[in-house]
């Protein structure tokens, strides 16, 4: 059982997983990024792999992107400071990226490594669910990697349950047909959107990602998923003033109501 896997057995509500570009705003902030967000009660973290072309990223994120690079975030290095961060914390990370990124790598290399220095999952969202399944299920088993696919509003209900049968941790539920960073709230589209998927009793848990920025937005989707995911106001978080510290407490209180 990977640690993603054991979060869910201990937890099963209110997930706060926050997402965060590695490499940004400094080339060597992830690290403590990481570590704050553990201390200060995230349960899950998702580093994003900075990319020239992220196709499902809103302005926010591709901006944070931009940066990453020219500060000179790169695929090892990355790496590198999971390996850091794996000597002083447990927490479950994901690396959320591109296929291209991964095949630039070589595919059963990227997960191998991803597997020797502490990735407990990858999210690949132009990765086709085939493409998984016939060339990298057996390997992602052997390595006991997980990997989450999406699904949105329009997702139809079979595609779902097929989407439940290959995931292995939890589901990331796109909350609108949209980029990431968008209309923030929850609207009563959204809702039914959520009742119909928890009728269709998925194995796996379920995540809400996309606009949810705020106590009020992660507090509804908890009500129809295990938890939420937060990623384009927490980079915005990281752009103003203060300490890395600072800035993570007043954040995370912010969506907890600590």
């Amino acid at each position: 059982m990977n640690r993603i896997d054991e979060l869910f057995t201990k937890k099963q509500d209110n997930i706060l997983n926050i997402y965060f570009t590695a490499g940004y705003p400094k080339l060597d902030d992830t690290i403590e990024i990481a570590l704050e967000l553990e201390k200060n009660g995230a349960d899950l973290l998702e580093i994003g792999m900075p990319f020239s072309d992220p196709l499902a990223d809103g302005p926010t994120i591709q901006e944070s992107g931009q940066i990453a690079l020219k500060n000179g975030m790169n695929v090892n290095l990355l790496f590198d400071q999971i390996m850091e961060i794996r000597k002083q914390s447990n927490i479950p990370i994901i690396l959320m990226g591109y296929f291209n990124q991964v095949m630039q790598y070589g595919e059963e290399a990227f997960f191998r490594k991803c597997k020797s220095v502490g990735v407990d999952g990858v999210i690949l969202p132009d990765m086709p669910i085939y493409v998984y399944e016939e060339n990298y299920k057996n390997l992602f088993e052997e390595l006991d990697l997980g990997i989450t696919f999406l699904g949105t509003p329009q997702t139809d209900d079979n595609r779902f349950r097929k989407i439940d049968d290959l995931t292995r941790g939890f589901i990331y539920l796109v909350s609108s047909a949209a980029i990431t960073g968008g209309k923030s709230g929850v609207s009563n589209e959204q809702t039914a959107y959520f009742q119909r998927i928890n009728q269709l009793n998925l194995k796996h848990p379920k995540l809400v990602g996309f606009g949810i920025s705020d106590h009020q937005s992660f507090s509804k989707v908890c009500e129809y998923a295990n938890g939420g995911i937060i990623g384009s106001a927490f980079i915005r978080a990281l752009s103003k003033d203060g300490t890395i510290h600072e800035k993570i407490v007043r954040f995370i209180d912010s969506i907890l109501l600590n």
